[in-house]
């Protein structure tokens, strides 16, 4: 899945796609269907990239992605208003090895709140150009090539010629 560019901002519901970058911060576009326009201002606005966001895991931290992966193909999806005890069973089947005590329910909300955003957008199903594909198997041919390293004479810089003074003026 490709996030390229949708980043969430502090203190603005919903999930934003950057268009373009000013002297002030970013031009970015709602992804609902309003489609609202809003210019973020870096000295006042967090922006954060959903391609660079993790969750808290117990051994280690979980890519977002990966966690949208596992609910593109869990069975059923809870509403993100659903109460903390589904959202906590839910989240076991995507993410099994999320940490208990640091990943809160409004957490779980907004993730849920931000797939059922991002699913029925076409860039969700498309691959991540970061990732790259997967070629053919083709058995490795190690060659190996003796380089002689050559030493060049390092010339001693020559020194440069005094300007000559000019003459003093006579009064």
């Amino acid at each position: 899945m490709n996030l390229q560019g949708i980043v969430a901002v502090s203190g603005k519901p919903g999930l934003w796609k950057a268009l373009a970058q000013n002297k002030n911060g970013y031009v970015l576009e709602s992804l609902d269907a309003l489609k609202t326009k809003l210019v973020a201002n870096l000295s006042t606005a967090k922006l954060a990239a959903l391609s660079e966001i993790t969750i808290f895991g117990v051994d280690d931290d979980i890519k977002l992605t990966d966690v949208f992966e596992q609910m593109k193909s869990a069975a059923s999806i809870p509403d993100a208003k659903a109460d903390g005890k589904k959202l906590r069973e839910f989240f076991f089947e995507v993410a099994p090895d999320h940490d208990e005590e640091k990943v809160y329910a409004s957490d779980m909300k907004k993730v849920i709140s931000w797939f059922q955003l991002l699913k029925d957008l076409p860039l969700f199903n498309e691959l991540d150009p970061t990732v790259a594909p997967v070629e053919a198997a083709a058995p490795a041919v190690e060659a190996s090539v003796a380089v002689e390293e050559v030493a060049e004479p390092v010339s001693a810089a020559a020194p440069k010629a005094k300007a000559k003074k000019a003459p003093a003026k006579k009064a």
